[in-house]
């Protein structure tokens, strides 16, 4: 046996090529090589104090890319680019990177970040089923949770500034006082509306939307919006929405 032959028989196998978009940029992990993402780090989101000075970590090992929360404090929401798929990294887990395309949201402070990653050789394709992986914090199929009128107007209100951005990256989350402004309801109305719809999508499973100690109401806001983007329950086709007449139901 030649060296060259001893060489490529042993040598670790090298994994798939992986890309990051972000703002428009591509960003290319290499094999063997930890990729930080985060305030200070490799791919630098944003100089938002309240973001980790390295939120997360791509590396890759046992013949895969792997994405792992590295925070403290940040639970990270990821989907596939149909929604089918969605799943909450929290602090300390990871997850395999096995789809075509995957999209990243978190929120820190009052802004919201989005990027995609995409990967050449993925080992899944088609609608995915539950991992059932342990080292996830959570990954599920949610099915269509059926909304009223006014109920859809307040997630795209939400939603509106990354539904006008384009998911060009970072996007503020409209207090609830400027959401209801923009849909012309009183506080109270979109205050009430908020619980239901949040209440509606906890009893389907989406996680971080119930009340309680030390849950935010930024917190709330920005996981139902996470949620809303990544199923694609509002896109920006539905804008439109936003000036439709009040409706009788509030």
């Amino acid at each position: 046996m030649t060296v060259t032959e001893d060489i490529e028989q042993t040598a670790e196998p090298v994994p798939a090529e992986l890309a990051i978009e972000f703002c428009g940029e591509w960003f290319h992990p290499r094999p063997g090589e930890a990729f930080s993402i985060g305030r200070d780090a490799d791919l630098v989101i944003d100089t938002n104090p309240y973001l980790h000075r390295r939120l997360l970590e791509i590396e890759s090992a046992h013949d895969m890319w792997w994405l792992a929360n590295t925070g403290r404090s940040i639970s990270v929401a990821l989907a596939t680019a149909d929604g089918a798929y969605q799943a909450m990294l929290g602090p300390g887990a990871r997850v395999p990177l096995v789809f075509p395309e995957l999209l990243v949201m978190f929120t820190a402070g009052s802004y919201t970040y989005e990027f995609t990653v995409r990967n050449t050789a993925p080992r899944f394709t088609g609608r995915p089923a539950d991992p059932g992986d342990d080292e996830a914090s959570a990954g599920t199929t949610i099915g269509a949770v059926p909304l009223t009128a006014s109920q859809r107007q307040l997630l795209i209100a939400l939603c509106e500034p990354i539904l006008r951005g384009g998911m060009m990256g970072s996007s503020q989350i409209p207090t609830s006082a400027a959401a209801a402004a923009r849909l012309g309801w009183p506080l109270t109305t979109f205050n009430r509306k908020l619980d239901n719809v949040c209440d509606k999508f906890d009893r389907e499973g989406v996680q971080g939307l119930r009340g309680g100690a030390g849950k935010l109401a930024t917190n709330r806001r920005a996981r139902l919006v996470e949620h809303a983007i990544l199923s694609r329950l509002v896109t920006a086709a539905d804008l439109p929405l936003l000036d439709a007449p009040a409706n009788a139901e509030r």
